[in-house]
């Protein structure tokens, strides 16, 4: 393994959750991490908090699901830094009414938008430079509901994951011949600000049990840091209290 000098890694979501965590890992292995989301203000202070330990950060605002700004922004970044190494495709909602029961078009299309084509939208960004270069890293935060059919992360959720699995693989497939390298990435249940948005929160107890943002991040950084000859296509990974096994109350399918 090998560290990230020199790298630019460009991490979408990176304001909270997984992505904020992938930003630190990356940064401390020698990135320079560039942090996107809708928001300023975790931007900002993603960035300066990797600066005052030592790292290289830079940030840029954007919607995922605008397909301009995603352009936009990508130019953005490869005008101030000439390049981008290492992508990560973060950013993720779900929807409170994400049953078929209450499930809307317009939540559907939400979700869809964000999760699936935003990643794309990026991957599009970056293509090219990495092409040119014959070297690249793309990673890709799925979900365990990407590889198995989960009743409480509802139907477009889960559609968006398991698409999102596809598309890093035909990714590979395609772009290997060209030294670019694609992973998905798919955890069980972390405890980021996305849980809040469940129609019935877990306790503090359960999440206590989860995976934390920082396991991830951990896994990020060990994928990226492997040799440009490795490809690691698949990351599943759960906390060991795994409620996918077990069940748990706010969770369950009502009968």
């Amino acid at each position: 393994m090998g560290n990230l000098d020199g790298r630019i890694a460009w991490i979408t979501g990176g304001g909270t959750g997984i992505g904020r965590s992938a930003a630190f890992e990356l940064a401390a292995a020698g990135a320079t991490v560039v942090v996107s989301g809708r928001r300023r203000e975790p931007l900002e202070a993603v960035a300066a908090e990797i600066e005052a330990a030592g790292g290289k950060a830079d940030i840029e605002p954007l919607d995922v699901a605008a397909q301009a700004e995603v352009a936009a922004g990508g130019a953005a970044i490869l005008a101030r830094h000439s390049r981008i190494d290492i992508l990560v495709n973060s950013a993720g909602i779900n929807a409170p009414n994400r049953f078929f029961k209450n499930l809307t078009a317009e939540a559907w299309d939400r979700v869809l938008q964000t999760n699936l084509h935003g990643a794309l939208y990026a991957i599009q960004a970056v293509l090219p430079g990495m092409r040119t270069r014959r070297d690249g890293l793309v990673i890709n935060v799925a979900s365990w509901a990407g590889k198995d059919h989960v009743y409480f992360t509802g139907a477009a959720y889960t559609a968006s994951k398991h698409a999102m699995v596809a598309m890093t693989m035909s990714l590979h497939l395609e772009e290997c011949m060209n030294g670019i390298r694609a992973t998905a990435i798919c955890p069980g249940e972390v405890a980021t600000p996305i849980l809040k948005g469940r129609p019935v929160p877990p306790s503090d107890e359960e999440i206590g049990r989860m995976l934390q943002p920082e396991d991830v991040g951990r896994s990020i950084r060990f994928v990226a840091e492997m040799p440009a000859h490795v490809t690691i296509n698949e990351i599943l990974i759960a906390p060991t209290w795994n409620r996918m096994f077990l069940g748990g109350a706010d969770i369950a399918q009502p009968r």
